[in-house]
């Protein structure tokens, strides 16, 4: 590759860094590993687990969005991961297995649990605080929601959806990728999210 790779790092949370690259890394969808043990066969995800504390990788088209344990500083752990990133791409090896693919659920199957989930434990959490999450659409392994009632326009909904929602999911459905929040929130009575003005 002649151009120079270009990644973005945005520290999301305390134990999640997510990698905006200027290119795809894996073209057909989205993935998440909850594991090295997950990660085999897959060498990008194999080569970022080698990291020590890393717990969690989740690769979707453009985008590496990975979680640690413990509390050690992202900027020597970001650095390493850039490096693997573009060792990655320059190596011209499909970054992940295609017998990950091969072996997700069905979309039927993956709602099915993700809405048993909000129903048993999501829910009558968030309700103590006057929330709801809808289930709104799988599509392929990825699961789309919508947060409602007091969740929509509060400030830690955020907070709630990266570090409780999506790790509930993943423990549940690990083969799920991607999880978007469809929710508005900037509209309701408390937006945490104003539009730009133009």
């Amino acid at each position: 590759m002649d151009q120079e790779i270009k990644i973005q790092a945005e520290i999301v949370s305390e134990d999640t860094c997510q990698f905006t690259v200027d290119r795809p890394v894996y073209f057909a969808g989205s993935v998440y590993f909850a594991n090295k043990e997950k990660a085999k066969g897959s060498p990008f995800a194999e080569a970022l687990f080698e990291i020590e504390n890393i717990v969690g990788v989740l690769v979707s088209e453009n985008l590496v969005k990975v979680t640690k344990a413990g509390y050690q500083d992202w900027m020597p752990v970001a650095a390493q991961i850039g490096t693997i990133i573009r060792a990655q791409l320059q190596s011209g090896v499909p970054a992940i297995s295609e017998r990950v693919k091969e072996n997700l659920p069905s979309e039927d199957e993956i709602r099915e649990k993700v809405q048993h989930l909000f129903d048993t434990e999501i829910n009558p959490g968030v309700a103590m605080h006057g929330g709801v999450v809808d289930l709104v659409d799988v599509r392929g392994n990825v699961v789309y929601l919508r947060m409602g009632g007091g969740c929509q326009g509060c400030g830690m909904a955020d907070v709630t959806l990266k570090q409780g929602i999506e790790r509930a999911i993943h423990e549940v459905v690990p083969e799920v990728g991607e999880i978007l929040d469809a929710t508005d929130h900037a509209g309701g009575r408390n937006p945490y999210y104003s539009p730009e003005k133009k």
